[in-house]
């Protein structure tokens, strides 16, 4: 028996039926579709929910969430104040030397040494950063927040978080 000899046994298979291809016979016209109506139609899309709100866009929850508090901290590194080479860092220090920009809420971070004593002022520290500036014999000033003690004002609109 060689491979061109195989044949699938008889009336095992069936020829596919060919419709919408004319009046003449069986499956012309409709097509087996009945008469019109959204199913007599061509495809509809898998996700479809017949013209209601689709559900990615009823919960939002799904994609995220932007927390309209949030507040946004410039990082600042203890070898980028070091590079300075001040002995007093303001926030305008900051500015003047490129590290911030002018309404920017600074936090000096921990990656680096400072060799010499530097008296720093800014809005937030981390404790590594805290711990290697007074080591080296400098001060940790925290300058207050512009928007008060409390949360900054909610930022985005009222559909930011629906």
């Amino acid at each position: 028996m060689k491979l061109h000899d195989l044949k699938p046994n008889a009336g095992s298979t069936k020829s596919r039926k060919r419709v919408g291809r004319g009046i003449a016979g069986k499956g012309g016209k409709t097509a087996g579709r009945g008469t019109k109506g959204q199913k007599a139609r061509r495809q509809i899309p898998h996700q479809f929910e017949g013209g209601q709100l689709p559900l990615l866009q009823r919960i939002p929850k799904l994609r995220g969430f932007n927390n309209p508090f949030r507040v946004e901290y410039t990082p600042v590194n203890l070898d980028a104040i070091a590079a300075l080479g001040l002995e007093t860092v303001s926030l305008e220090d900051f500015v003047t030397h490129g590290l911030a920009k002018p309404k920017d809420l600074i936090k000096v971070l921990g990656r680096g040494e400072l060799t010499s004593k530097v008296d720093i002022t800014a809005h937030g520290f981390s404790q590594s950063a805290e711990a290697a500036i007074t080591a080296a014999g400098g001060t940790v000033t925290k300058a207050p927040m512009p928007f008060g003690g409390g949360r900054p004002a909610a930022s985005g609109n009222a559909h930011a978080n629906r």
